[in-house]
């Protein structure tokens, strides 16, 4: 039993170059994109999202890889299959389209005239060298400088534009295919993940997606972070300011980081993701005495209990930044405190920054007041590294010039015969006939009146 090698590899060739194939890939990579939508990304995944599903769609859920679904590895076998059949796609039509694009055609003859869809002639009886001239001049100021070639007594013209067009589809095919290449890349060498750092430390591995850590090769040290807020008390703005140190030497020093303007060192590069608290914070308080308008100072972190000079203590319990949600005339951070008498019995007080007379509504005593809060900060950074990027952006370069070349540029030729008694024009355009016609039907004015 033999094996047709050369019906074998035609047919292997067929399927990848078949359109069919092309509208297939295209349709699945489309549906399973959906996966990505309606499954969050990321691993592990989001605690409120496991709270909703079973232990046995988690178990096929992390199997299939649904939870980074852009970096599975059927995912990745469909963006080498449309890579692969869209190149085939490209080789098969391009031998044809190669040998119009470099075909000159410079003669008319009677068979290529009767196949043009555009075509007029008329009966002369000047000179065929000076209409010649004057057909050339015209050509020349109303569509391109035109090849001359003389046969026997007659002269042929031929002008073109936008011959390159002819490669607009091939450019678009390459751009989409190195879309598809630096997209591999970036899924089979770089990574995407989350660190979080405290004021005043630094780190050098990141938790990633692969779900295991990865040495960074530096070291980065937030040296602090700041948030700003809105007068209602929202966050305004949040930023880290970052340092970069690599074999103890510092690189970057002091780089301020905020969201949309994200540090870069050695191809990977750090956005500014969250915050949140790093430890209890720090209450200023003010005590003012009722009767003498004396003022004292005192320090109490959140969950402290200190001693007032009055015998009694006082308990930080929360705060929150925004009081708003909870009384809607009010706006800005609030404090809760216990004041606890001699004898242990306790009073909750709310304590207002932007208020500082909030307190003295009470009637007691001591009137408090928060003063400021300081709050130690741990940044989180998203960290990504995509050495695939700059293949991508190249991707869309001849993605988006393929385009503008394909589909907004035609092919447009003009033969010029004249011998004989007779002069011949004719044309075709490989898209946009209307458009031609008019610019055909102009020119064709001009050279009947020679």
């Amino acid at each position: 039993m033999t094996i047709d090698t050369n019906s074998f590899v035609t047919s292997l060739w067929r399927f990848f170059s078949s359109l069919k194939l092309t509208i297939f890939l295209l349709i699945g990579l489309a549906a399973v994109s959906i996966i990505g939508t309606v499954i969050p990304q990321g691993t592990p995944p989001p605690a409120e999202y496991l709270q909703t599903i079973s232990q046995a769609k988690f178990d096929i859920y992390q199997k299939l890889g649904f939870f980074d679904m852009y970096h599975s590895w059927w995912f990745v076998l469909l963006l080498y299959l449309l890579t692969v059949n869209m190149a085939a796609c490209t080789l098969r039509r391009l031998p044809h389209d190669w040998k119009t694009f470099r075909e000159q055609a410079p003669t008319l003859d009677e068979t290529r005239e009767k196949s043009l869809p555009f075509s007029h002639v008329w009966k002369t009886r000047g000179n065929a060298g000076e209409m010649k001239r004057l057909a050339s001049d015209i050509l020349k100021a109303g569509f391109a400088a035109p090849l001359v070639t003389k046969v026997d007594d007659e002269y042929h013209l031929f002008a073109q534009k936008g011959r390159y067009s002819r490669l607009g589809v091939y450019i678009l095919h390459a751009g989409i295919v190195v879309i598809f290449i630096g997209a591999i890349i970036g899924s089979l060498f770089g990574f995407r993940g989350n660190v979080w750092i405290d004021e005043g430390a630094s780190v050098s591995t990141v938790s990633s997606n692969r779900g295991t850590p990865l040495e960074l090769g530096f070291s980065v040290r937030c040296e602090s972070f700041s948030v700003s807020y809105y007068d209602t008390g929202a966050p305004k703005e949040f930023k880290s300011i970052l340092t970069v140190i690599e074999n103890g030497r510092t690189v970057i020093d002091k780089r301020p980081v905020i969201v949309n303007s994200p540090l870069t060192y050695r191809g990977i590069t750090f956005y500014q993701a969250s915050y949140s608290p790093a430890g209890a914070p720090v209450f200023h308080i003010n005590i003012r005495d009722r009767k003498s308008g004396a003022v004292s100072h005192i320090d109490v972190a959140q969950g402290e209990t200190v001693r007032l000079p009055s015998g009694e203590s006082l308990r930080a319990l929360d705060y929150t930044q925004d009081i708003s949600p909870y009384i809607q005339q009010l706006s800005g951070p609030a404090v809760r405190v216990a004041l606890l008498s001699r004898s242990g019995e306790a009073r909750t007080l709310l304590l207002l920054k932007n208020y500082s007379d909030f307190d003295d509504l009470r009637k007691g005593n001591q009137i408090f007041s928060v003063n400021g809060i300081d709050m130690k900060w741990r940044t989180g950074l998203q960290v990504t590294k995509d050495p695939g990027v700059w293949i991508v952006w190249l991707g869309c370069i001849l993605l988006v010039g393929g385009i503008f070349m394909a589909f907004f540029l035609s092919h447009r030729r003009i033969w010029v015969r004249i011998g004989g008694g007779r002069l011949v024009v004719a044309g075709s355009a490989g898209k946009h006939q209307a458009a031609f016609r008019t610019v055909f039907d102009g020119l064709a004015d001009q050279l009947k009146k020679l």
